[in-house]
């Protein structure tokens, strides 16, 4: 099967989101909930390798690593593992994402600065 790239690859909808910043009740800045910060195209593809005793692992804890692909603009470059993505499609419930990608690494694949790749992992708690 051909690979598939350019525009027609980013064929699902991400919402990446980090944690608000709000205060307690004796004024001190902590840590709150998830916030939206903003939805772009993406391509989610699941990520299979020559590793297979990690892979094994992973499975077994119900972890499901992914490759995480979107274009590269201000908004994705500001991106940091301390943030996470959920998929737009699948939607919320209850006000929580029903699915969500725990960011892990963040790198620039072709070095042209055209694409961000990031190594998302699937059923991690936050």
């Amino acid at each position: 099967m051909a690979k598939r790239s350019g525009a027609g690859a980013l064929n699902c909808r991400v919402v990446f989101q980090r944690r608000s910043v709000v205060q307690d009740e004796y004024g001190n800045d902590v840590t709150g909930d998830f916030a939206d910060v903003f939805s772009i195209s993406a391509r989610l593809q699941p990520k299979f390798g020559a590793d297979v005793e990690t892979e094994t692992a992973a499975r077994l804890a119900a972890l499901q690593p992914y490759n995480l692909t979107v274009r590269s603009c201000a908004d994705t470059r500001a991106v940091t593992p301390a943030w996470r993505a959920y998929d737009a499609r699948k939607g919320l419930v209850g006000g929580k994402p029903l699915r969500f990608f725990n960011i892990k690494t963040i790198v620039n694949p072709d070095e042209r600065g055209a694409m961000v790749e990031m190594l998302v992992v699937e059923g991690e708690s936050s």
